[in-house]
């Protein structure tokens, strides 16, 4: 039984994605600037992100 995700579902999958990738480069630049624990956190916050897609997607 194969499931479908709607158009909505795929666009919003793609965007949190996107925005992962964003948080980890945000993460990135914050810890070499000094300020480690927001980069940190950032860098958790795309990992949550990214294991909420994989939820939805398997």
């Amino acid at each position: 039984m194969r499931s479908e995700l709607s158009t909505a579902a795929t666009t919003l999958l793609s965007l949190l994605m996107l925005a992962a990738g964003g948080l980890v480069w945000g993460g990135v630049t914050m810890i070499r600037r000094g300020d480690r624990t927001k980069g940190v956190l950032m860098i958790i916050c795309a990992a949550v992100l990214v294991g909420n897609v994989l939820i939805w997607t398997v």
